[in-house]
């Protein structure tokens, strides 16, 4: 029987060619010789298709089809934003029987006890469910990632050139934590710091580096320009009237967005809450924290000195 005809969703397992009729050596020397794809031991993909992650996910559930797609392998099939760049890092999977050791080279398999309603189907797979997923993440951190995963899954984003809509709720987030799992205090502490208000990975990792440094911001703190208008500022110290803006990947994209940009933040320069803005891009929140809390915190103590100047100067007491 020809090769192709025994494909399922794209991927050839060599058993159900052994089962065919196909003699192993020759098997093999065919699939060499046509330019198949291994993407797994027993699982390959006809010339010219992609091994992508949909593609290698299904390979792995259809030589253990008990195996459910958890984890950060999830989130790329939810569009939800992770610290680890989607395809990338081990396969993760649950073995809801608890049984399975090892899923193979690249595959990582989780023994955690799964119900019926945490699992749906999505692109063809068997995947955990939105709020099941990012209760997962929460249980076994790391922190950041976790907590980069839920402010995306709970807010409108736009995730490999798609927009799309929430995909779950902090309430259907904290249900699901509920469950007595190894890891669920800590999943929920970690629940406690997200920030609905976040716009992007960026924001979210910022917020938490100035949160460890005991820095406590407003986060999209709402302005008026002087014409009116409506503005949102990252993160706001709104006593001191220091703005801090975390630029994203796509910043100034082209010369329009440039002028946008520039023109938002002279009003936003005109408000009276504003005395000093400092702004970052996401290569200086990931790369370069440190720096990053450092000059915050020095503008903090320069617009705290001033005050107290000014209060000394009128004869009143500074707080």
């Amino acid at each position: 029987m020809e090769l192709r005809g025994l494909l399922e969703e794209g991927v050839l397992l060599t058993s159900r060619a052994r089962e065919a009729g196909w003699a192993r050596r020759s098997l093999l020397r065919v699939l060499g010789r046509e330019g198949w794809t291994r993407v797994q031991a027993g699982a390959w993909i006809e010339p010219g298709r992609d091994a992508d992650l949909a593609t290698r996910l299904r390979a792995v559930q259809l030589l253990k089809p008990r195996l459910v797609v958890s984890h950060r392998s999830a989130t790329a099939l939810w569009l939800i934003e992770t610290l680890t760049p989607r395809g990338e890092g081990d396969l993760e999977f649950i073995d809801p029987d608890l049984t399975l050791r090892s899923g193979g080279k690249g595959v990582l398999v989780h023994r955690i006890p799964l119900d019926e309603g945490d699992v749906v189907r999505r692109e063809g797979l068997r995947v955990t469910s939105a709020d099941r997923t990012l209760a997962d993440l929460l249980r076994a951190g790391p922190r950041d990632e976790a907590l980069v995963a839920v402010e995306s899954a709970l807010t409108w984003r736009r995730v490999g050139g798609v927009r799309r809509a929430p995909v779950t709720t902090a309430a259907l987030v904290s249900l699901a934590l509920e469950a007595p799992m190894r890891g669920a205090e800590g999943g929920r502490r970690r629940l406690r710091l997200v920030d609905p208000n976040s716009g992007s990975p960026a924001e979210t990792v910022a917020r938490l580096r100035m949160h460890d440094a005991g820095l406590h911001p407003e986060s999209q703190a709402e302005l008026r320009t002087p014409d009116g208008r409506r503005r949102y500022l990252d993160f706001l110290f709104r006593v001191e009237g220091l703005a801090v803006e975390i630029e994203g990947y796509a910043y100034h994209g082209s010369r329009e967005s440039h002028r946008q940009d520039v023109a938002r933040f002279n009003q936003v320069l005109q408000c009276p809450e504003v005395r000093l803005l400092l702004r970052y891009t996401a290569a200086d929140v990931f790369h370069r924290p440190a720096i990053v809390i450092e000059e915050v915190r020095a503008a903090l103590s320069r617009l705290r000195e001033r005050d107290r100047e000014r209060d000394r100067g009128s004869g009143t007491l500074a707080p």
